[in-house]
């Protein structure tokens, strides 16, 4: 069977099997008693080609808006454009000058001529009654203006189906369907052979059995299709960042309104359709809505950013223009709701055998009810009444035809894929319990047979809440504390080293200082982001003072590849300075001075970098991660449209950052181990670092080993067979000399 099983329903994979694989199977699976019940929880693949349709035609569509813009673009300069737009009155009684129509237009369109002549992007949000700098009031009474005017960031979703819409899907069940013909016979005959009620007996038995499978096999379905709605609602609970009222807040992606201002950076998902305010090196993967695998530069030249995409690279600020189903998004996903999600693996393997055992059950059927009618013919031959036929013989062929479709219904195991879906659902509640998000059915199946498991550090075994508890600046080793005064710090370090410190710290980051709803100060980033700024005001150092002081004019963000992020800023005198952090030791790498003990600058000789070395290596043996901060003035010369240089950078100082260990990962690796699961860490970090804390938490033992990823990928295929059992810390960072 295990091999039947393979070679015809092998093709289909947890994720991303072929149209043909998955039409296959379903076309193998053809002793099937109820297909609405079979399949319910299995894609549509005619949803799907739907879907792809929708794809291709905005691929098509957004390939010509682009080029009429790029069109447009080369006379549109110059020329006076004037306005012939007027705002319904219904839009301008609520006090905006433009509709959602006309944002929808502009946006999905690219439609560059529309948003000059609106006077755009600035423009554009003064029409929609908010400021790019403080976003939209948040009044309740506002609020509902603009839900009223323009909607609101929900999809259309197929209504919830009642108790006895399962009801009548369980009734399609082919077999039961013959059974209550089965039972209007035989009520029929025996009413008219013996009377009411005794004749009735019989019919109404069967009646009673159909109802019974009926309500029970609807009730069950019934309960599985709220458990998996709820699992839909969780999984597409998404937080967004937002400035309304001028304060920094974190908002439901439902709760979005045209008029907000969003904050996106790398591997955000683009929440609605909306408009570049401002931001650095933005590209947008816009696959998902067009098929197009190619990134899209967005910046002030082409500021269209379209719902259900995602930040490839760079931060921005947006203006939402459009929600919900006006956006092509929402068009897509009404289509995609409805095309179901890939089915796993076990499920298509459950088909084959419930296949496999309705056409077992249909043999053994078919076999019965001839044996059992060849026995009446014998009798009535033997007996000499082949050739009369009563009531009696009529009802007793009826009870064979009962036998055998019994022995149908009980054969083919219907419910079976249904079961083993309904048990990984449950499993992802449970994980989502101990908040863990589970998106598809078939990682949960996937970990049930798992004999190996290989974790990320940050966030995953660590409980990613970063403090800043060392640094070596001036090349002298300080610890930090928050129970410590500032000053005191501040006192054992050259003014002109804390002020560059500031500087770097404050212009350098992907997060912000912001006053949150409550009017406190708040901290916005990812968590070594946090850790820096909060160390930078714990310094006594003010982040919008520093902002005003100069001006950021060119970001390379952080991306895992190149290990680090550098800004330039310019001053008010012209001139420019870069500032770069990043990897400790691809950082030190890029430096050829430091700052001196006194605050001088000097230049970075052997035994200064090899000392630097040593205490990045000290840091990283006790569990710290460790970041390299640098700067390099570049005088009035430079241009912000070059590659920033890759040498010739002063070192300011290394820190040393603390991730605690998650509560509880120590006994859930123990647990792992013992249930025969082997647990490995994969991390981006330095190795030092990622074996004290695998060591911490029993991941790292004395017969294991902890590989960087270059050495991992000089070995020969015979030597990783050897070494790959034993292998318990992979370190794939690169250290570039």
């Amino acid at each position: 069977m295990e091999s039947y099983l393979n070679e015809n329903f092998g093709d289909v994979k947890p994720k991303n099997s072929s149209e043909e694989a998955l039409q296959r199977w379903r076309k193998l699976c053809w002793i099937v008693k109820n297909r609405k019940r079979r399949f319910r929880f299995t894609a549509n693949l005619s949803k799907r080609f739907e879907a792809e349709a929708i794809r291709r035609s905005n691929q098509e569509k957004f390939r010509v808006a682009v080029l009429v813009s790029q069109a447009a673009l080369q006379f549109i300069h110059g020329l006076n454009l004037s306005s012939e737009y007027d705002a319904p009155e219904e839009v301008k009684a609520a006090g905006f000058q433009i509709c959602a129509d006309e944002l929808g237009s502009i946006v999905e369109g690219h439609d560059v001529k529309k948003l000059k002549i609106h006077g755009g992007v600035e423009n554009i949000a003064a029409k929609l009654s908010t400021s790019i700098v403080d976003g939209i009031p948040t009044s309740k009474q506002l609020i509902n203006e603009r839900k009223h005017i323009y909607g609101i960031n929900k999809f259309t979703e197929t209504p919830a189906r009642g108790f006895w819409v399962f009801v009548w899907e369980a009734l399609q069940d082919t077999t039961l369907m013959i059974l209550a013909i089965c039972a209007f016979v035989s009520l029929a005959v025996g009413i008219t052979v013996e009377g009411w009620p005794k004749g009735a007996y019989d019919g109404l038995g069967i009646v009673s059995s159909i109802l019974l499978v009926v309500f029970v096999t609807a009730t069950s379905d019934y309960k599985q299709s709220l458990q998996f709605r709820d699992l839909d609602k969780e999984k597409k609970k998404i937080m967004v960042h937002v400035t309304r009222d001028g304060l920094r807040q974190k908002i439901s992606i439902f709760d979005l309104l045209p008029g907000d201002i969003v904050h996106l950076a790398i591997g955000d998902q683009v929440p609605a359709d909306g408009l570049f305010i401002s931001g650095f090196s933005v590209l947008i993967n816009e696959s998902s809505l067009t098929g197009e695998s190619e990134p899209v530069n967005v910046n002030a030249a082409n500021p269209f950013l379209l719902s259900g995409t995602k930040v490839q690279d760079g931060s921005c600020k947006m203006l939402v223009t459009t929600v919900g189903m006006r956006t092509q998004w929402g068009k897509l996903m009404a289509t995609l709701s409805e095309g179901g999600d890939d089915e796993t693996p076990l499920q298509v393997k459950l088909n084959g055998v419930a296949t496999i055992i309705g056409k077992i059950g249909l043999f053994f059927a078919v076999v019965t009810f001839a044996v059992l009618v060849q026995g009446l013919f014998s009798r009535k031959l033997q007996e000499g009444t082949h050739w009369i036929w009563s009531g009696d013989d009529a009802m007793e062929m009826l009870e064979f035809f009962a036998i055998a479709v019994t022995i149908v219904v009980v054969a083919v195991p219907e419910g079976l894929p249904l079961a083993v879906t309904l048990s990984l659902a449950f499993a992802m509640k449970k994980m989502m319990n101990d908040k863990a998000l589970v998106r598809h059915l078939a990682a949960c199946e996937t970990m049930g047979s798992s004999t190996s498991i290989c974790s990320d550090k940050t966030g995953t075994l660590t409980s990613n809440h970063m403090t800043v508890v060392k640094t070596c600046i001036c090349k002298e080793i300080k610890e930090v504390s928050s129970s410590n005064k500032s000053n005191n710090f501040r006192s054992l370090v050259p003014e002109s080293a804390v002020k560059i410190l500031l500087q770097s710290i404050f212009n350098n980051t992907g997060g912000e200082v912001v006053n949150n709803k409550d009017n406190k100060i708040e901290i916005v980033g990812t968590p070594t982001e946090t850790a820096l700024l909060e160390f930078g005001l714990l310094l006594g150092g003010d982040f919008q003072a520093e902002r005003q002081t100069s001006k950021i004019v060119k970001v390379e963000p952080f991306n895992s590849a190149k290990k680090r992020m550098a800004v330039v800023i310019v001053f008010p005198n012209g001139s420019l300075r870069v500032h770069c952090k990043g990897a400790s030791e691809i950082i030190l790498a890029a430096c050829d001075k430091v700052i001196s003990s006194n605050g001088d600058v000097v230049p970075l000789d052997e035994p200064t970098t090899n000392h630097l070395k040593n205490i990045i290596e000290q840091f990283a043996s006790e569990a710290l991660r460790t970041l390299c901060l640098a700067y390099m003035d570049m005088g009035t010369d430079f241009s912000v449209d070059s590659s920033l240089p890759l040498k010739g950078y002063t070192c300011i100082g290394i820190v040393g950052i603390k991730d605690p260990v998650r509560p509880g990962v120590k006994e859930s690796v123990a647990i792992c181990k013992s249930a025969g699961i082997t647990v490995r860490m994969v991390t981006g970090d330095n190795i030092n670092t990622a074996k004290a804390i695998a060591r911490e938490i029993g991941i790292l033992t004395d017969d294991g080993i902890a590989i960087e990823g270059p050495e991992f990928r000089e070995k020969s295929e015979g030597e990783l067979h050897e070494l790959i059992p034993k292998i318990q810390v992979h370190s794939f960072f690169i250290f570039l000399h």
